[in-house]
Order: structure tokens, then C-alpha cells, then sequence
């Protein structure tokens, strides 16, 4: 856990300024280290979707080390033994999927924090410099834990105001794909109304004195979505971004393609 880099996180959210990040998806720590030498203030290790391991998350976790960069995890759901052994790699927070009531989130918070607040268990693993550190870590980690419950959900949602009551919330994220598949329109990143249930979200968080943030879809979405109020702003996934470019690339010199879900190559067609 870096406290530096937790109340620096703070500080730019009650300040109303841009928190920029990004979610990481591919095992490279390297990735991460990019982030970290453009000082990102945030990053996401994506535990939820994919293929990450819990040696791949404690190794992008370690590549944030003496950063400014806060490192959060994003579960595969509420769950309290995932969130132990998450926070027990030594990561800054967690990001929650999914939320639909209060009562998820104060069980996150719950999961989160040490007896007498909490629930979560004292291990002698990296976050306790493996028992070295057990009461030094155990006074601090109740304060600076950060965690990020996730809107995902119409009626996610409606609830968003409560969730900003909860003690321990910071900052709450909303999940566009999910958002709308929820509300019934799959494969789509925003189906009718989901764009004006979001900003009715966020406008509800911000009213409630938190901010909030998603992830943008380009250059011109992150700028709209500042200007729309948005401050905890991801620029994309890394594998988003490395194809983006590549199919950039590939379009210079007549080659670019739209793959298909099937691995027979004759299914993918010509852009």
C-alpha cells in the first residue's frame, strides 16, 4: 500500500481535478511500467475479465512500487476471500462489480478494513512485509484502503447518491457495457437511454459531494466526458490501445481487417 500515493489520489478528488488511468489487461509488467514513467495516477488490474493469475497481479502490482500511481484490482465479484487475498499482495484498493444496493458496499468496506471496523483477516504476506510489519500495517491500512464500488446496472444506478453515504467510498466507477446489457441491450456501449441514466448518475455523486469516472472511447470521448464531469478517467484498456494503433497501422497500407470470433482465418474480412 502506498500512502503517498492514496492521499495524492484524494487530494485530486477534492480538488475536482483529472485523475487519468487505465486498465490493465495483459500479463506484461512492462505495461505498467509505462504507466508509471507517464505518471498516471491510477491504474486498474483487470481480475474481473480475462485471463490474470494471482502471479500476474502481485507482479503489475510490484511495478507501481515507489509510485505515484495508485494500483487498484477489480474483482471477479464481492467476495470476501478474494478481496483478502488481493489486498494481502499489497495492492492500493479494489474496484467492485456490479453494485446494486448499500448493503454491497458496506460489505465491501467491510472486507476491506481490519476487526474491529472490518472483517478482513491480518496475513503474514506482502502488504505486512510478510509479518515483519503487522501492526504498522494494521494501523494504517484501515484509512487509505481505497474502495471503488462500480455502477453496472440501472439499478445500480438509482442507488448512486446512498453509495456516496457509505464511509470509506471515495470514488464510485460506471461500467457503460455492462450498463447496458443490464438494461437490455447487449453488445452495445450505450443503448437508449443508458447515456442519460449514467450522467443522472454522476450529476446524483457529485450532488452527494464524490466524484466518479468510466472509461473513455477516444481522444475526443475523454475530452467530453471531463466536460461532462467525469474525473477518475480511463484512457482505455492496454489491449484496446495497442490494437487501436496497430489497426492504424495496417489501414496506412491497405491491410487492416476486421477479425472474427471464429479462428478460421477465412472468416475475418478485409476493412
Amino acid at each position: 500500500m502506498k500512502i503517498k500515493a492514496l492521499n495524492r489520489f484524494r487530494q485530486k478528488l477534492a480538488k475536482d481535478e483529472l485523475l487519468v488511468g487505465m486498465f490493465v489487461t495483459l500479463e506484461s509488467p512492462c505495461i505498467v511500467e509505462m504507466a508509471v514513467s507517464l505518471n498516471f495516477d491510477w491504474i486498474v488490474i483487470d481480475a474481473e475479465h480475462g485471463h490474470l493469475g494471482w502471479k500476474e497481479i502481485a507482479e503489475l502490482n510490484r511495478a507501481t512500487v515507489r509510485s505515484e500511481t495508485v494500483a487498484l484490482v477489480r474483482i471477479a465479484e464481492r467476495n470476501t476471500a478474494l478481496i483478502k487475498r488481493v489486498l494481502d499482495i499489497g495492492v492500493d484498493g479494489i474496484l467492485v462489480p456490479n453494485v446494486e444496493s448499500v448493503a454491497e458496499v458496506e460489505a465491501a468496506v467491510a472486507d476491506c478494513r481490519y476487526p474491529p471496523e472490518g472483517r478482513r483477516g491480518i496475513g503474514g504476506e506482502r502488504a505486512t512485509v510478510w509479518g515483519q510489519c503487522f501492526a504498522e500495517h494494521a494501523a494504517e491500512a484501515n484509512d487509505h484502503v481505497l474502495v471503488v464500488p462500480m455502477i453496472e446496472s440501472p439499478v445500480g444506478a438509482q442507488n448512486a447518491s446512498a453509495y456516496c453515504k457509505v464511509d470509506g467510498v471515495d470514488a464510485i466507477y460506471f461500467g457503460p457495457a455492462d450498463f447496458s446489457a443490464n438494461a437490455g441491450y447487449r453488445g452495445q456501449w450505450e443503448g437508449p437511454d443508458v447515456a442519460e441514466q449514467i450522467l443522472a448518475a454522476k450529476d446524483a455523486i457529485r450532488a452527494a459531494g464524490k466524484q466518479c469516472g468510466l472509461i473513455a472511447t477516444s481522444p475526443e470521448n475523454l475530452v467530453e466526458r471531463q466536460e461532462q464531469g467525469f474525473r477518475m478517467l480511463g484512457i482505455g484498456s492496454d489491449a484496446k490501445l495497442l490494437l487501436q494503433s496497430i489497426h492504424e497501422a495496417l489501414a496506412v497500407v491497405g491491410r487492416d481487417r476486421k477479425p472474427a470470433t471464429s479462428l478460421d482465418p477465412q472468416d475475418s474480412q478485409p476493412i
